[in-house]
């Protein structure tokens, strides 16, 4: 079993920048994609960010293109996402979940373990 902890969250004004942070344990996730996704409040969770096991492969939603950056610490077992100019739309509870496959990754369906969360909110 794989145990997934947010964290890096917190309140913030547009514009500024915040890392997440994804740390795995009870077994490796170097194997594993590791993506984030992100809930606003009244939504659907929606998909933000995808790493490949070796780091080198990503993938974006259009809506952070250009401003969020993840990346992952095979050493340490975590995944970050770097958010930059942060807009009030970015407010969200981010989660990070890890999958041993390799398809249709821009939805929940291909992801088996979760994290809990961590709250996003952008001021204006």
């Amino acid at each position: 079993q794989v145990q997934l902890v947010e964290s890096g969250g917190g309140l913030v004004q547009a514009g500024d920048s915040l890392r997440l942070s994804c740390a795995a344990s009870g077994r490796t996730i170097s194997t594993s994609i590791v993506g984030w996704f992100r809930r606003a409040p009244g939504k659907e969770r929606e998909f933000v960010a995808f790493v490949t096991s070796s780091g080198n492969g990503t993938y974006y939603a259009d809506s952070v293109k250009g401003r969020f950056t993840i990346s992952r610490d095979i050493a340490k077992n975590t995944v970050y996402l770097q958010m930059n100019s942060l807009k009030p739309e970015d407010t969200a509870v981010y989660y990070c979940a890890a999958t041993g496959q390799k398809f249709r990754l821009n939805l929940e369906s291909a992801y088996a373990y979760w994290g809990q969360g961590t709250q996003v909110t952008v001021s204006s």
